[in-house]
């Protein structure tokens, strides 16, 4: 006991552990699932997003005007709802979200239901399976997200993987519950009867239990929509890209847009999953004819997708997939590469991801490569890590800097020289960041540093934090990096560190997966040559951080640069 109670118990080594153990035995299991989850959630985005537009929009409010007789506040809602989504760009991401939470809650609800029923047959089965739905729905979203990437790598699949998990007690208890209640002297009589098992579930408890598991069924599908956000997180696409992307820039309005999108989405599922759930007996007038129209609804829009789709093939582009960190550097360099590549024939898929999941996206060749590599010094522990997995291309840019920056106006030229400012914080970004582990660092190498506080944010909440700290003339210290825009809009200035805590001699290298130079020359080459210096990247930024479109800040670039881009793609 005493033992115990000194020692540490390895929690975390077992865990991880276990999840690596599994990821070693299960591989080729979590790989089927993988590429067929792909194949079917890709596909049915792809169905939805083939459906025109306008159709899409008319048929489910012609569906909410069938299943509203005489109400038309949700049918306008629908809409207006829908409209305004469309309006402002998020359509696709639309249908992305839509496919992650129809799949999410229909693998819930086939999970789910059945083992409710076992639960409501057995106390044994209802007691072993009780604690485990307990730490189901009260463990944090967040942490499904590392087996989810460890199995599934990243994309949909494990964030669907993640969302069953989080969604799936609410279905089970209240199925165990609606049967539990069915009153016990119906079940006798149908005994008497000498009714079967299975004629007692289907015809008797089920039919009893209909509104309970209706209701919660309902909160899975809440529950799978409430973690669209965190599974965009390990690169599922949807409404919760747009959300993590506004967070991580502080960007209101974005964030403000996105989040938007997705309580209508939130809405009008509710609303519709509420209407199965009536009473018994309870009809609507000319229930046989709203069916058929709800029906040919769905078949004109299933037809307008189809016909859409043979209209769009095309011939095929070379896929290429880019990984980023959402920093506002890398934003840039990535966007406009991307776009650069798609003028020339290739089809290019952006996904933002934390910067920890990117580097083990790209080892093991989910990712074709990425420019966010900050090396040697803020991501060398990564390169070390995975660099069997890697191959570095090259750079593409030079010059770089990370350290601690301060505003000018602060009597404060080198890290030794701190004491008390700013409340003795260092205002830093996310904690993934190979920028954090070296300012964590350099809170070891500095006696002078004793009791400062590495505060971790966003690089977003920290530019919000420099804002609001230099118009007030307060002191603030963070964690910088150039180039960056933020050093054109104030007058800022490094720390010296005469320890080189911080790193020195920075660039921003290439990296691909493995085997991208033997499968694909010409785009390993492109990636290659792609270089660009302080002054192309700032401009980008500039556009972007003073309201452009970061995709239009790109294409500006490049029509104003375009004998470097075309060199580039030069075989």
């Amino acid at each position: 006991m005493f033992n115990l109670l000194t020692s540490q118990l390895p929690i975390s080594k077992w865990a991880s552990n276990f999840v690596e153990w599994l990821t070693t035995h299960l591989a080729g299991f979590f790989e089927v699932i993988q590429h067929g989850g792909n194949a079917l959630m890709n596909g049915m985005t792809d169905g939805l997003t083939a459906i025109p537009m306008y159709l899409f929009i008319a048929g489910v409010f012609i569906i909410a005007v069938v299943t509203s007789p005489k109400r038309w506040g949700f049918p306008i809602f629908t809409l207006i709802g829908l409209a305004i989504i469309a309006n402002q760009g998020l359509w696709n991401d639309l249908m992305s979200t839509l496919t992650l939470v129809v799949m999410s809650a229909l693998i819930s609800l086939i999970i789910g239901v059945p083992l409710g029923i076992l639960m409501s047959k057995s106390d044994r089965t209802q007691a072993i399976v009780q604690p485990i739905l307990d730490f189901m729905q009260t463990m944090p979203g967040f942490v499904y997200l590392i087996p989810a990437v460890a199995f599934f790598g990243i994309g949909v699949v494990p964030g669907v993987f993640a969302s069953i998990i989080f969604a799936l007690p609410p279905v089970v208890r209240m199925t165990n519950l609606g049967i539990r209640q069915v009153p016990t002297s119906l079940v006798e009589a149908a005994d008497s009867f000498g009714s079967t098992t299975a004629q007692k579930l289907f015809k008797l408890e089920l039919p009893n239990a209909k509104n309970t598991i209706l209701a919660g069924a309902n909160q899975t599908i809440m529950l799978a929509l409430s973690m669209v956000v965190t599974a965009s997180m390990i690169g599922a696409p949807g409404l919760g890209r747009g959300v993590l992307s506004a967070v991580q820039h502080a960007d209101v309005g974005a964030g403000f847009v996105n989040g938007i999108a997705l309580v209508i989405l939130a809405i009008i599922i509710d609303r519709f999953a509420q209407k199965l759930n009536t009473k018994p007996g309870q009809n609507l007038p000319d229930a046989k004819k709203r069916r058929w129209i709800v029906i040919i609804s769905l078949v004109v829009m299933v037809i307008g997708g189809i016909v859409t789709s043979f209209s769009n093939t095309s011939g095929g582009h070379k896929k290429v997939s880019l990984g980023y960190v959402q920093w506002d550097s890398e934003v840039a360099s990535t966007t406009v590469l991307a776009q650069a590549m798609r003028e020339h024939g290739y089809d290019v898929t952006m996904t933002p991801l934390d910067n920890a999941v990117l580097w083990q996206s790209v080892a093991n060749g989910q990712v074709d490569g990425s420019l966010s590599a900050w090396l040697p010094n803020t991501h060398g522990n990564l390169l070390k890590k995975y660099k069997k997995d890697i191959t570095v291309v090259g750079t593409n840019l030079s010059g770089v800097k990370t350290g601690l920056v301060v505003p000018d106006y602060m009597a404060v030229n080198s890290i030794e020289e701190l004491s008390s400012q700013a409340n003795k914080t260092i205002t830093g970004i996310e904690p993934g960041a190979g920028i954090m582990t070296s300012a964590a660092n350099t809170l070891k190498a500095y006696p002078n540093l004793n009791g400062w506080d590495l505060q971790v944010s966003s690089s977003g909440a920290m530019v919000s934090a420099l804002e609001k700290a230099y118009k007030n003339k307060e002191d603030i210290v963070l964690t910088g990096w150039s180039p960056h825009w933020m050093f054109s809009k104030y007058k800022l200035k490094y720390l010296s560190d005469p320890k080189k805590a911080m790193g020195d001699n920075e660039a921003i290298k290439t990296i691909a997966r493995k085997d991208l130079k033997n499968d694909d020359p010409e785009t390993y080459k492109v990636l290659a040559n792609f270089k660009w210096d302080t002054k192309d990247m700032e401009s980008v930024m500039l556009d972007v951080q003073s309201g452009m479109d970061v995709n239009k800040a790109a294409d500006k670039w490049i029509k104003a640069n375009q004998k470097t881009v075309d060199s580039w793609f030069e075989k």
